[in-house]
């Protein structure tokens, strides 16, 4: 043990004496011996790739099978190796334009799916759920067809209607040219094997079917363009096909019966396989009408295709778009963006040979960039580099300018300040020769476009000179089959389309639901179907989709290729001026807009000025017609303490008329600065009197769009007596026409009277068409929200009249109208401490009788109509004005 003891002593000794520093020294060797070794192993180990960039679809033609090995092409069978035609062409000049389409429900997947490309495509339908039994809609009226064409959404309730409605079904298309479209859908109770009912046409059913081609020889063929054979599966296992020998049967798309095992396929020429009809044209041979049959549901890609053809074929083109497709890609926030999704140097080479691939087979191509200069170099290095040569290139794209700082309008109250934004971006864009000729720009986030931001718009106009935007807000994000454009303030705005990327979508292998959900939306999924149905597309992408993975890229290219595939739609590319140009030529009643309730819309209201409030928006509406009393009633409603008028407009004779003309295109903002905010928004209730819009057509739509809880309140006496009303009221006025012309000379007019005269007969006669004018009011808004008042008990009995209203108002408090009558005016005063106050001189006016001669002619006139009215008075549950009973009882006897 003492041994021991100085042993270990002796070496501490040894330790001291060393010092410190060749320890230090002996620990760093080792660090580094060690580090080597490591980088060697690591080095010498296999190397992790980055995923390659996805490669756009190629050629259409089928190069390879499941399986292994050539496939041998399908033939054709003999019946079908050459185009035949139907037994006539379809007549449209005696139907309306409109689709009948029967569904199972209104909740249906397939009549859902069969709607939305109907109202994509812009075109009429009524739907009707089929009758199993009872009798079908009225078909025609006056000698006239109500319908172009008839569609069922299950084929089999065509097949087994009734022999007196089939007869009469049947009879209408042959008689009017009216084809039919009938969907078949097998499911675990269909018999494999059957034939139609009533047709020389012969099922098999819930078939699991591989490899499908379109037909060539098929008549309906427009749109679609036959390719060369799709190898593989088609989706699901519940196929129906078609088999007749009949000649009025045309195969339109053909299959084979899927083999037991993928690798079980022919391998010699002379094998060939069975092929089915799953879509099959019937040329009306049979019984002298046209059907088109679906062996299944539209969820096939192609099938859709089809179903569009379809149309367009049994309407003889009338219910079809033409081929030219318009194409505008949208680059949006050029130089925004996070560092490691920006655009590298690689990235804008790729842009640039990717658009000259495009520009080859799209006439025109060019990608539009949109840019924020506050943000450029802002990026890592190498995406600096990227800025600086898209910059380089230039002249090689078209530019449009966002926000200097990417700020949403909106949020700017002052057009002073907004146009300072605006202005350093034009700076920026002179300083580095960025072309600001386009007219055309796209606000972040679609901020202030719609919602109408009037500031945006005139700032827009003085630093820009702006002529085109596009928006995805009108009128609403989804779905997006309803997007419009419209013009507001001198600006065309054209609507915008997604495409299934975003900012956060920048890798392929990382798209939300699986890289397949892009490929399904660019194979005839959803992005094919915008550019099918849409004749105009504005696609929005952004930059970040044009680096890492370049989605864009491979996005745009598949797409045009695709379509190019599979249909004859011609893709072009113009300016966005002149683009704006081509749409509102296709959609000229698009151009005047259709103002909604931003509070309606959560997106609407967030993209919407917190300074501005819905609470201006009147509770309901005083409609008119003119000469009826809607002035007095005007004043008597202003007597309630809950009730507010608007303020008067000094223009249209202190009436706003926003509904009803020109006033409509200044925007909400300029109706809403007519009425008070209110103190009670619960309470207090807005109003406005606008007495024409009774009788303009656009009214109740354009109110309705507006203020879809408003209550409506219109006043009716004879429309006799409104006529010579508003015939003294000219007169009155100086009107050189009602001075010359007696008034059974202003009613009476024909045709070929002076156009003066004609516009004055107009004014007195149109508006007594009450039904007719309702009936418009009516299918806008629900009965419950339309009170009729009659005009003579307003004169004779206000107060009880007023009792009414309130009730229907639902207003509180109750206000008491007991004022004093003013019997040489014939119409009440309100009374006020220092005496009272009536109408104006023009309010109650006495003027001569109308003649016996133009009592009866107008009475005559107005027989048809005034019938109708009693009718709906009846239907909607209100009570009969004492004039109608009055005029309809002396008619009875005359």
């Amino acid at each position: 043990m003492p041994i021991a003891m100085a042993g270990v002593r002796k070496l501490a000794r040894v330790v001291r004496h060393q010092g410190l520093h060749h320890l230090i020294f002996a620990l760093i060797l080792f660090c580094l011996l060690s580090m080597a070794y490591l980088a060697y192993h690591v080095s010498a180990g296999p190397k992790i790739k980055e995923a390659p960039v996805p490669l756009p679809l190629g050629d259409c033609v089928a190069t390879s099978v499941v399986g292994g090995g050539k496939r041998t092409p399908l033939f054709l069978p003999s019946q079908v190796s050459q185009r035949r035609h139907s037994v006539r062409t379809a007549d449209t000049s005696r139907t309306e334009p409109v689709v009948l389409l029967f569904v199972e429900s209104i909740y249906s997947q397939l009549g859902q799916e069969i709607i939305a490309i109907l109202e994509s495509s812009r075109f009429h339908y009524r739907t009707e759920i089929a009758p199993g039994k009872g009798d079908i809609p009225s078909l025609a009226w006056r000698g006239r067809g109500r319908y172009t064409l008839i569609v069922y959404e299950n084929l089999l309730k065509y097949v087994n209607l009734d022999s007196w409605n089939r007869q009469l079904l049947d009879k209408y298309c042959q008689d009017y040219g009216v084809g039919i479209i009938g969907f078949y859908r097998a499911n675990e109770n269909s018999p494999s094997s059957a034939q139609l009912r009533g047709f020389p046409l012969f099922l098999r059913s819930n078939l699991p079917l591989w490899d499908y081609r379109v037909n060539p020889a098929a008549p309906l063929l427009y749109i679609t363009k036959p390719n060369e054979l799709e190898p593989g599966p088609l989706p699901a296992d519940n196929w129906t096909t078609f088999l007749s020998n009949h000649s009025t049967y045309e195969p339109v798309l053909l299959a084979s019966p899927r083999p037991a095992e993928p690798n079980q396929l022919p391998t010699h020429s002379h094998q060939q396989r069975a092929l089915l009809a799953t879509v099959m044209q019937d040329l009306g041979l049979h019984d002298g009408i046209q059907r088109v049959f679906f062996g299944g549901s539209l969820s096939f890609w192609l099938h859709k295709l089809l179903f569009v053809d379809a149309v367009g074929y049994l309407t003889g083109r009338r219910l079809s778009l033409s081929l030219d497709r318009f194409l505008l890609v949208d680059v949006d926030d050029i130089f925004v963006g996070k560092e490691g999704t920006r655009m590298k140097v690689a990235d804008v080479e790729a842009l640039l040979h990717t658009q000259n691939k495009l520009h080859s087979l799209v006439p025109n191509f060019t990608f539009n960039l949109g840019f924020s200069g506050k943000f450029f170099h802002t990026g890592t290095d190498e995406e600096d580099e990227g800025d600086d040569m898209l910059l380089r290139h230039r002249q090689e794209f078209w530019w449009f300018p966002h926000m200097w700082s990417h700020m949403q309008p909106h949020l700017f109250h002052n057009v002073s300040v907004l146009a300072e934004q605006m202005r350093l971006n034009r700076q920026f864009a002179m300083e580095h020769g960025i072309p600001t000729d386009m007219g055309y720009a796209v606000a972040p986030h679609h901020s202030g476009v719609y919602p109408v931001h009037s500031q945006l718009y005139e700032a827009w106009k003085s630093i820009w000179g702006i002529k085109v935007t596009s928006t995805e807000e009108y009128p609403h994000l989804r779905p997006a089959r309803y997007r419009r454009g419209f013009i507001h303030n001198s600006i065309q705005v054209l609507p915008r389309q997604t495409c299934g990327l975003f900012t956060h979508t920048i890798f392929y292998k990382d798209y939300p639901g699986g890289p397949q959900e892009l490929d399904k939306s660019i194979r005839g999924g959803e992005l094919f179907l915008t550019v099918l149905l849409n004749p105009v597309s504005i696609f929005m992408t952004h930059l970040s989709n044009y680096g890492n993975d370049r989605l864009g890229l491979y996005t745009f290219e598949s797409l045009v290729r695709f379509v190019q595939c599979w249909t004859h739609l011609r893709l072009q590319t113009l300016p966005p001026v002149r683009l704006a140009q081509k749409y509102f030529q296709i959609f000229p009643d698009e151009r005047d807009p259709l103002w909604q309730n931003p509070c309606h819309d959560k997106r609407h209201k967030d993209i919407w000025s917190k300074e501005k409030t819905c609470d201006r928006l009147p509770k309901f509406l005083v409609i008119g017609p003119q000469k009826t009393g809607t002035t007095a009633l005007h004043s008597f409603l202003a007597l309630h303490p809950a009730i507010t008028s608007s303020f008067p407009s000094p223009v249209t004779f202190e009436e706003v008329q926003f509904f009803s003309g020109p006033n409509y295109q200044r925007g909400i903002d300029w109706y809403m600065d007519f009425f008070p905010i209110p103190s009670n928004v619960s309470t207090d209730f807005l109003f406005e009197k606008s007495a024409n819009y009774f009788d303009t057509e656009v009214a109740p739509k354009r109110a309705a769009a507006l203020l879809p809880r408003a209550k409506i309140i219109s006043i009716l006496i004879n429309p006799a007596d409104r006529a010579y009303s508003w015939y003294q009221h000219q007169r009155a006025h100086q009107d050189p026409v009602a001075l010359n012309y007696t008034f059974y000379e202003v009613i009476s007019a024909g045709p070929s009277s002076p156009a003066a005269l004609l516009s004055l007969h107009h004014r007195c006669l149109q508006p007594g068409a009450y039904s007719s004018h309702l009936e418009r009011w009516l299918h806008h808004y629900q009965p419950s929200q339309l009170l009729i008042v009659d005009g003579v008990q307003l004169r004779s009995s206000p107060a009880q009249v007023m009792d009414g209203i309130q009730k229907f108002l639902g207003v509180t408090p109750y206000y008491n109208y007991t004022q004093a009558f003013d019997e040489s005016k014939g119409f009440w005063c309100q009374k006020l401490e220092a005496g009272r106050r009536c109408l104006g001189k023009s309010k109650g006016r006495k003027y001569p009788e109308m003649s016996l001669e133009s009592r009866v002619f107008l009475s005559e006139y107005y027989r048809e109509q005034n019938v109708e009215l009693l009718r709906m008075l009846k239907r909607l549950g209100q009570p009969l004005p004492i004039w109608l009973r009055d005029e309809l009882h002396n008619s009875s006897w005359s």
